[in-house]
This record gives C-alpha cells, sequence and structure tokens, in this order.
C-alpha cells in the first residue's frame, strides 16, 4: 500500500426519479482511495454501496461532484472514455458468476484476455485462485465458491489496478465464503491490486485496510483498522 491517492471523490450525489418520487443514493459522498488499500464499504440495504462503487467502476455516472481515477475526470467522461477505463484498470466480482455455461474454466477466463495490451496467462490467473485441477471443467460441474473463484481468476487476468467486489460472499456459505476472501485478500497482496469490497457483514471489515460506513447516501464514518486478520480468522 502506498500514499498516492488512485480514486478522489468530491461531493458525489446520485438522483434517481421514479415517478414524481426522488431518490438521492448518494448525498454528497467525499472520499480518497489510495493505491494498494484494502477499502470495505458497509452498511445496510440501500444505503448507497452499489451506487457509489458503480460510479468508481465507471459503470455509472453521479448527478453532481466529480470523481477521478489517477488524476483523469471520470464524472465528466464520454461513454467510449469509461470503456477504456473499464477495459484497461478495472476488475469486477458480483455476487453472482456471471459465467458462461456453455465455457470451461479456462474458456471463461480466457475471454477477457482479448482487450486488454498484457493480459496475465490464463493459466496463472487460474492458479492463483486455486482452480488448476478444475480448469478444464464446466461452470456447472463446479460448486458455488469455485465459480465465485472462477469469477476473480476472470477478473484479474486484465491485470487490473483496481478490483471492485459486491458482495462476493453474498451467496456462499461461511466456509466457502472465507476461501473466496482469502484468495481476493492474496490479490491485494501479492501483486498489489487496490480492492474495494461491497458488505453488509460487519465481520468482513476486519480484514480492511479502512472500512467506509454509508448510510443513507452519506459517507458517515470512515474507521481505519489498526489490527487486520486474516479471512481464516473471521467469524459471522
Amino acid at each position: 500500500m502506498s500514499d498516492e491517492v488512485v480514486f478522489r471523490a468530491k461531493g458525489l450525489t446520485k438522483v434517481y426519479q421514479t415517478g414524481e418520487v426522488e431518490v438521492r443514493a448518494l448525498d454528497g459522498v467525499d472520499l480518497e482511495i489510495t493505491r494498494g488499500e484494502f477499502i470495505v464499504l458497509l452498511g445496510a440495504s440501500g444505503s448507497g454501496k452499489s451506487t457509489l462503487l458503480n460510479i468508481l467502476g465507471g459503470l455509472d455516472t453521479p448527478s453532481s461532484g466529480e470523481v477521478s481515477f489517477e488524476g483523469e475526470v471520470l464524472s465528466s467522461a464520454d461513454e467510449s472514455a469509461l470503456t477504456a477505463y473499464r477495459r484497461e484498470h478495472v476488475g469486477f466480482v458480483f455476487q453472482f458468476y456471471n459465467l458462461i455455461p456453455s465455457l470451461t474454466v479456462r474458456e471463461n477466463v480466457a475471454l477477457v484476455t482479448d482487450i486488454v495490451a498484457q493480459p496475465m496467462p490464463v493459466d496463472e490467473a487460474i492458479d492463483r485462485v486455486g482452480l488448476t485441477p478444475r480448469r478444464d471443467h464446466f461452470p456447472a460441474q463446479l460448486s458455488g465458491g469455485e465459480q465465485q473463484r472462477v469469477a476473480i481468476a476472470r477478473a484479474i487476468a486484465k491485470r487490473p489496478d483496481v478490483l471492485l467486489c459486491d458482495e462476493p460472499t453474498g451467496a456462499l456459505d461461511y466456509q466457502t465464503g472465507k476461501l473466496v476472501l482469502e484468495v481476493i485478500a492474496r490479490i491485494n497482496v501479492e501483486i498489489g491490486t487496490t480492492v474495494i469490497v461491497i458488505t453488509h457483514n460487519a465481520s468482513i471489515a476486519r480484514m480492511a485496510d479502512r472500512v467506509l460506513y454509508l448510510g443513507d447516501g452519506r459517507l458517515q464514518r470512515v474507521e481505519r483498522n489498526p489490527q487486520k486478520v486474516s479471512p481464516s480468522e473471521l467469524s459471522w
């Protein structure tokens, strides 16, 4: 982890209009995230976590305010620039794995290697998530935890600067969830990837460098974690 700021947001607001009802998903969020940090976004459903993650990942834009990545302003970028940003810098891991059923593990991971200049070798990405013996299996032949690890391998095969994870253990049992978190933590340490994990599970916050608590679309508080624990030490 370094002191270099990779994400800087100022006054981020996101407003959705549903009929005559105005929903403020984000309401004036300011934050800075440095390179190599492991960040947990913690908050109840509807607190603004996913909206914030989508804006940081270039999947959405704010209604007002500014967000930049490595000094490049994302909030005013056009769709072409955001597509290039997502392709070159960001890996996504979602609660549901979004694997292609007709492709093997290796083929699912290889999909992303054609869109970046210097991808990680497919077999290396698969090995990093501990699935080398399963690389020729199809998703239906894998457990939920294994499918999630394939999704992580696919994300890191791009060598992303940032790994954004939206409830990556939400569909998994306790033991399987810990295995997935161990993989994510290892990517953070070994490759130096900046990791941001959304969760409503307060226990997972113990493995973060900092915890950002969101509520009602606002950043309620930020806590630095002086004694990080490994995923194997978590209980929930």
